[in-house]
């Protein structure tokens, strides 16, 4: 009891000291305001007395001063963030060849007392706080830009700080002790993704404080926390590169509206700015200066879902693999030996020779092949004006690259990547949908084509790029992201929980377009109960997981007579959630039309928010989504109708199941009329 009423002196103190910090802020910006408000008034009433150089200078002292405003505004967000929730761990750390014994407590934030020149909280991504995830009691060792510190703990404590006060403390021995992991974990769900900073294991500080990789691999099964472990990276990143690299200069590409804004809290919670996002859809649409009109990811696996039709999976396989990139590469090589159909002309009276045009061609050889053109034009004038000091003008320089052009079979990329397949003897592997809309399976193929005709532009200014649901790109979008985003990567996702199976990447297939990528594996999954996990693991076998002991009801699987006692069945589990202190019930179907469906049947018995592609928030309370969609995202308790046979049999409908359950945090419900799809028996 004395030990836990020091550590509640310590926490009083730090929390009075928080307080006069925001007074100080408060009057600084009170003080400052004013001085504004002056200076905006001074410049009204004398506007025709200033000159022009006063009134800049007046100006440019208001910027500053707002300037200053906002950082102090931003600071004063960080001190409420300390007065909520203080710190979360205490370990006493000696140094070698010393004898005081630091306390070093760990926080979302550091909080220094100036008057002492001490820090009262470290920030949990400080050099010294790693020693609070990595070490037991005894010898332990830090790195900081000088070099290795060593030392030994003495003592590892935990709290639960919320609202100022202390819920609990706990001494442990061991890396984050279970009981505390096991508290957070029985948390009931959020409408987004909380920080995880108490509760960092040391294979996760691992990948977080990894300084050194050029791209980062993270596989992470389902419930691994990889998409909240790459957050705290990016914030780890920003800390400890300040003067390097900014929010501003990091992007995600992320699945979807929905995910994007149920992570988008995380970096706020962890003092940083939120950074950008975009869709896979996003990038082509970019790419393609808006002119093309293609499928969405979304609908293809939709299309895949409602119809199991093996041309399609056959076009979208070939299209999806580093075989495309060969056979387009080897086409292009046709085109430059082959399809450049050179002749002799005429310029200005002038004879040009076929054999100079093919010469000047492959002289620029470095270019990507539409490019060469005006470079071949180029040499034709140069040497006109060189033999016979003849100009070539304007108009006839537009004819003559009219003339060159006409040589090659196309100087549009959309008849290049059609004649492709023609090449290719394969003219069925290219099918437009309604209105010339490209199918999916084209985009990125046709894009990468594209970048070889023509070339691409880098984005410098992206210095580092997360890809979040590794699994679900392609190697042929993966070669084009490379091309683009030429900066680090944090890769990230579960090879086990691909939507499309006919389009996926291994960890070979991204491996093999970043040959310098450091790989690391997450195995271990804290998401869901050890009943649900061991539930999951028999639908996709190949999932390697360790599951956490923390344990729950056993899922239940619910036969019915028929499709309305299916839907009753729904309706008590939905009653039974709305009694219960659960705040999220995930209703995960196989297609939005099934969502749609169960939507049209509930909605008016229950509030319930169904997602779909367009939407843009996620939100606590009974949801309706397609598993899809519900990807990242997880529920206090899930129900899974209508696993019938004829609803799961195929590989990408078990793949959906297996998404579906592992959503479940606490419970997990499945029901079925007829007979029961075989990856449940």
């Amino acid at each position: 009891m004395a030990e836990e009423q020091k550590e509640k002196n310590y926490l009083s103190t730090l929390l009075k000291k928080i307080d006069i910090r925001v007074s100080e802020i408060n009057e600084a910006i009170r003080l400052k305001k004013e001085e504004i408000d002056y200076m905006n008034n001074h410049m009204e009433e004398h506007k025709r007395d200033m000159d022009h150089l006063e009134k800049n200078a007046m100006r440019e002292t208001i910027s500053n001063y707002q300037l200053l405003g906002n950082h102090s505004i931003e600071n004063k967000k960080r001190l409420y963030r300390l007065r909520d929730t203080a710190y979360f761990g205490r370990i006493d750390f000696c140094k070698t060849h010393q004898s005081e014994t630091n306390n070093i407590y760990v926080g979302v934030h550091n909080f220094q007392d100036t008057e002492q020149s001490r820090n009262l909280v470290y920030d949990w991504r400080a050099p010294i706080s790693s020693l609070f995830y990595d070490y037991e009691l005894g010898e332990a060792q830090y790195e900081t830009e000088s070099g290795t510190i060593t030392g030994d703990i003495a003592l590892k404590r935990q709290f639960r700080i919320r609202k100022g006060e202390m819920e609990y403390m706990l001494d442990t021995d061991i890396t984050i002790h279970d009981d505390v992991l096991q508290k957070e974990l029985n948390q009931a769900s959020s409408a987004q993704m909380k920080n995880i900073v108490a509760t960092i294991q040391k294979e996760q500080n691992k990948i977080i404080r990894d300084e050194e990789a050029k791209h980062l691999v993270i596989q992470g099964v389902a419930g691994s926390g990889k998409t909240s472990i790459a957050l705290h990276r990016i914030a780890f990143l920003l800390y400890r590169f300040k003067e390097t690299i900014i929010s501003d200069d990091i992007l995600i590409v992320s699945p979807n509206k929905v995910f994007a804004n149920y992570i988008s809290n995380v970096l706020p919670e962890l003092g940083e700015e939120s950074v950008a996002e975009i869709s896979m859809e996003e990038i082509a649409d970019d790419l393609f200066e808006h002119q093309i009109k293609f499928q969405s990811f979304y609908d293809q696996v939709a299309e895949l879902l409602d119809k199991n039709d093996p041309k399609l999976i056959e076009r979208i396989q070939f299209k999806s693999s580093p075989e495309l990139l060969k056979k387009i590469n080897e086409y292009l090589v046709y085109l430059e030996n082959e399809g450049f159909d050179v002749e002799d002309i005429m310029v200005k009276n002038k004879p040009i020779p076929a054999w100079f045009i093919k010469e000047a061609f492959q002289k620029y050889k470095r270019l990507p092949l539409l490019k060469r053109f005006n470079e071949v034009v180029r040499e034709i004038v140069d040497n006109i004006y060189l033999y016979y000091q003849i100009e070539v003008q304007y108009k006839d320089r537009t004819q003559l690259h009219n003339t060159i052009r006409k040589m090659f079979p196309s100087y549009n990329p959309r008849v290049l990547y059609k004649s492709f397949y023609e090449w290719l003897g394969r003219p069925d592997l290219l099918k437009l949908k309604k209105g010339n809309t490209y199918e999916w399976s084209d985009v990125y193929a046709f894009l990468f084509l594209k970048m070889k005709l023509e070339g691409i532009k880098p984005n410098n200014t992206v210095k580092h790029l997360v890809i979040d649901e590794m699994q679900d790109y392609s190697a042929v979008q993966y070669r084009l992201l490379s091309a683009l985003y030429p900066c680090k990567k944090t890769i990230l996702g579960d090879i086990n929980q691909s939507v499309n199976p006919f389009s996926s990447s291994s960890l070979e297939t991204i491996g093999t377009i970043f040959p310098d990528a450091t790989s690391m594996t997450m195995l271990k999954s804290y998401r869901s109960t050890y009943e649900i996990t061991q539930f999951t693991k028999k639908i996709s076998q190949n999932a390697e997981i360790e599951a956490i002991e923390r344990h729950g009801e056993e899922p239940e699987v619910l036969k019915c007579k028929n499709a309305a006692e299916e839907l009753k069945t729904i309706q008590k589990q939905i009653n039974a959630f709305e009694k219960s202190s659960y705040n999220s019930l995930g209703i995960i179907c196989k297609t939005q039309k099934q969502a749609n469906n169960l939507y049209e049947q509930l909605q008016n018995d229950f509030e319930i928010t169904l997602l779909s592609i367009g939407t843009v928030a996620f939100e606590s309370g009974i949801v309706i989504s397609t598993a899809h969609l519900a990807k990242g995202l997880e529920f206090d308790k899930v129900i899974v109708p209508n696993c019938a046979t004829k609803n799961y049999q195929t590989e990408p409908e078990k793949q959906m199941l297996y998404v579906a359950c592992t959503r479940a945090m606490h419970r997990l419900t499945l029901t079925y009329s007829g007979s029961i799809t075989e990856f449940l028996n």
